[in-house]
């Protein structure tokens, strides 16, 4: 069984790849000046969201986020990285990976902060899911992001089932 539509032309990674700059601001930060986990997930979503844009061309909506780590606190005043492409296409929804970083760049210093992987789906205006094109893994990485996302597909859905099934 085919993930696509055939009519559809694939599509490389590259093609999705997105990169987005925040900096952070006081109205961004707790009361310790530490970036507040709830803005980071608002960015990762947007970043994963430009990543579905670029790949479907079409409206995307957030089906799904995978377990988010915050790894590095992110201050107020650095400045944070955001960037995202799509690792796998299905029939009407795609795996967005998003890795961020934070620079100081008055220290010149960089840290991976965080990573997610989020599940958007493709639909038209009236709501309605909508066929997306596959994706050309073009690189050994990109092809590994591929594999995995077909692994991690099969796990979110096997959640998904023992959720419904408890009721």
């Amino acid at each position: 069984m085919s993930d696509h539509q055939p009519c559809l032309p694939a599509r490389p990674v590259r093609e999705s790849q997105s990169e987005m700059a925040e900096i952070v601001l006081p109205n961004d930060a707790n009361p310790l000046n530490a970036l507040l986990g709830g803005r980071l997930m608002h960015w990762i979503d947007l970043a994963g969201a430009l990543a579905a844009h670029r790949h479907s061309r079409q409206y995307v909506v957030t089906a799904s986020i995978d377990h988010l780590d915050f790894l590095f606190p992110v201050r107020v005043g650095d400045l944070v990285i955001l960037r995202s492409s799509v690792n796998r296409a299905f029939h009407t929804s795609m795996e967005v990976g998003v890795k961020v970083w934070v620079e100081n760049y008055l220290v010149n210093t960089s840290h991976h902060v965080s990573s997610a992987y989020l599940t958007f789906v493709a639909i038209d205006k009236s709501g309605t899911r909508i066929s997306v094109p596959a994706v050309v893994p073009e690189t050994p990485e990109e092809n590994r992001r591929y594999e995995d996302a077909a692994r991690r597909r099969e796990i979110r859905r096997a959640e998904y089932n023992r959720r419904r099934q408890q009721g």
